[in-house]
């Protein structure tokens, strides 16, 4: 495989956990002469990583960008740094601290998703000097474009016609024939409006960009009609939960999950393979535990 200027590819990122496949990738481009390389995902699959660059006829990284700093996206990226000393990174100045001094981080990892953290492996600190600034991406083409909402630090990249969203729009899966598989990212310290407002500044990018990379999972022409998509469901969604906390039931995510595939046409849950179904079971409940969160405090809030 070789790299074309201003087309990306994926390179897969699949774990030794049951269901962990077409979940994880990184994303790979080009842009005036410099090679770019998007969520690098976890330790576990950084020497993987590597062999594809090598095998792409890659043998310099000049940036490697972070979405946010999650283990499933930035955890290998000391490693990946190792491998390619070269190469700068950038993420979010509200997630630097991390990258720099990883304990909470992987404390916060561990007490989140437990055994999925320990096979992505602990995340090593990085050197401040590795660290990129917003001129070096700016004077590259590589256009920063903040996008809170999975996370209080997310970004996304528009490079060329391409836009890397990493988790701002929502997770995606393409199934057989023409279904898609789509369900909102929203872990628990989720705040909604905050997440409308990332999707809202992402139809407004003129000029729009002409594909959409998800992190989890695939490349989308047509990006507008995946933001009305991941807008109509997240507010579906938003609806559903909203009622049941309005109505004082406890969280009850299977019974959310019930009521949900019988009426998101975009949560087709029941068609996907048995290991991927389970593995999605784990975060749409996480998904709409931040949500019921959420919507809890605010009710609260008001006095209700």
């Amino acid at each position: 495989m070789t790299v074309t200027a201003g087309r990306p590819f994926l390179v897969a990122l699949d774990q030794r956990l049951e269901g962990y496949r077409r979940f994880l990738a990184a994303w790979v481009c080009r842009v005036g002469g410099r090679t770019v390389v998007i969520d690098p995902g976890p330790a576990s699959t950084i020497p993987h990583l590597v062999e594809r660059l090598h095998a792409a006829g890659i043998e310099r990284v000049d940036f490697v960008l972070l979405t946010h700093i999650h283990l499933d996206h930035g955890g290998g990226s000391a490693e990946l740094l190792d491998a390619f000393p070269e190469a700068r990174l950038w993420c979010h100045e509200r997630g630097r601290g991390h990258l720099l001094d990883p304990v909470h981080l992987w404390q916060g990892s561990r007490a989140t998703i437990g055994e999925v953290a320990e096979v992505y492996g602990e995340p090593r600190p990085l050197a401040e000097r590795r660290l990129a600034g917003d001129d070096e991406l700016a004077a590259a083409g590589i256009e920063v474009i903040p996008t809170p909402g999975h996370a209080p630090h997310h970004a996304s990249f528009r490079i060329g016609r391409f836009l890397f969203a990493g988790e701002a729009v929502a997770t995606r899966l393409h199934l057989p024939g023409p279904a898609e598989y789509l369900r909102p990212a929203t872990p628990p310290r989720f705040r909604p409006r905050v997440f409308l407002d990332s999707l809202a500044r992402l139809e407004r990018l003129q000029p729009r960009p002409d594909y959409l990379c998800f992190a989890h999972y695939g490349l989308s022409r047509e990006p507008p009609g995946w933001y009305r998509r991941a807008r109509r469901q997240l507010e579906l969604w938003l609806e559903l939960v909203g009622r049941e906390v309005r109505a004082g039931n406890e969280f009850r995510p299977r019974h959310l999950v019930g009521l949900l595939e019988h009426e998101d046409p975009d949560f087709p849950l029941a068609r996907l393979p048995g290991d991927i179904r389970r593995r999605e079971l784990f975060y749409v409940e996480n998904s709409l535990l931040g949500m019921w969160r959420a919507l809890l405090s605010g009710l609260r809030s008001c006095g209700a």
